[in-house]
């Protein structure tokens, strides 16, 4: 082979890698996205488990507000015996 038809295959070889790469990540992508009914079902399962998490979280944040706005009212003083 001559220099000339070396340097010709080199960006067809690469064209044909970028490709084959592509085609790759694109059946990866489709075995990865939950195909699976288990683990669709599993990570439905795991998102419920999630937002139920984060509303009783929200729950008890909102609950720790009030108690320290209650907390931080200034009292009034009662009588005061000693006068």
């Amino acid at each position: 082979m001559d220099p000339g038809s070396i340097g010709a295959l080199v960006p067809i070889t690469a064209m044909v890698m970028w490709g084959a790469v592509k085609i790759a990540n694109t059946f990866a992508r489709n075995r990865a996205s939950g195909s699976d009914p288990e683990t669709t079902g599993r990570l439905q399962a795991l998102e419920d488990e999630v937002g139920a998490l984060r509303h009783e979280l929200a729950e008890t944040q909102e609950r720790l507000d009030f108690s320290e706005r209650l907390l931080s009212q200034q009292r009034p003083e009662g009588p005061n015996p000693a006068k």
